[in-house]
């Protein structure tokens, strides 16, 4: 039997909350002289017993996360056999909530975890379209996971923040007649590449809008029927070379397109799993 005392974590997650609580309340106690040995991912009863057992070995006791009903039983019965306290972390707030809310939790593990994951997923992909925004950057289109084209004023922007927000790393790409596109696009797969196209008399009110805001005369050429079309065709010729899904925005909000997009890419990836 060793002196020094051990804190047993054990969790059905990564064990990270238990620990916190076991090191803070330990800390009240000369902290530095209690070891904390974390054991994460239990999640078959079985393997309680040698975990206990191993516990035994020392002055132990053991706090513990686990959602499964079963997983505590099993816990609590095998610490009292070798008079091991053990401390629940997570079901008293479990049972308050339950009451609080007057709803079921869905005891599954690790979904902080999961959160959290989501949330830095979202942000790595906000910060790529960011990054990669208006063909800043061509390196961006071999990494991103959709690539948008498009003349200006066709929300290629607005559609790769909101892209973001559902984890997806968008790079958008202006058309630009006087401009060769970057020769990146014309080497992703289709279903990564998707074309945005509008009526041109949509987009000459877009724009004769967009002057105005600006302080421009609305007769400039960026706003004329002429050099719409022209556009238009130009854009119309890369897409088809890129062989891209072409979504047509007019009078269409940006989660209507999104969701388009979305359909044409996970489509893709998953005809691309199965080849």
């Amino acid at each position: 039997m060793k002196d020094k005392p051990v804190i047993y974590i054990i969790s059905d997650s990564i064990g990270e909350t238990a620990e916190l609580v076991a090191r803070a309340a330990a800390s009240q106690f000369n902290g530095g002289s209690v070891d904390v040995r974390r054991v994460p991912y239990v999640n078959d009863p079985e393997e309680i017993p040698e975990i206990v057992e191993e516990a035994a070995a020392f002055h132990s006791f053991i706090a513990y996360t686990l959602v499964q009903p079963e997983l505590r039983e099993m816990l609590v019965k095998e610490a009292a056999k070798y008079n091991i306290i053990t401390v629940d972390i997570l079901t008293p707030m479990l049972d308050a909530l339950i009451m609080f809310l007057g709803t079921s939790p869905k005891l599954e593990p690790g979904l902080v975890r999961k959160m959290d994951e989501e949330y830095f997923r979202k942000v790595e992909a906000t910060e790529f379209a960011v990054k990669y925004d208006d063909g800043k950057d061509p390196r961006g289109i071999l990494k991103a996971d959709i690539v948008i084209l498009g003349v200006s004023r066709t929300s290629k922007t607005p559609l790769s923040m909101y892209l973001a927000n559902k984890q997806i790393k968008a790079a958008n790409v202006p058309l630009v007649p006087e401009v060769a596109p970057p020769e990146e696009i014309f080497k992703l797969p289709p279903y990564k590449v998707v074309g945005l196209t509008i009526r041109p008399s949509s987009l000459n009110e877009i724009r004769r809008e967009r002057l105005k805001t600006l302080g421009l005369t609305s007769d400039a050429d960026y706003a004329s029927m002429e050099r719409i079309l022209k556009e238009l065709e130009y854009a119309e010729s890369i897409m088809r070379k890129a062989g891209c899904s072409v979504i047509d925005v007019s009078n269409k909000a940006v989660e209507e397109t999104a969701s388009r997009v979305l359909e044409i890419y996970y489509r893709g990836v998953r005809n691309a799993n199965v080849k």
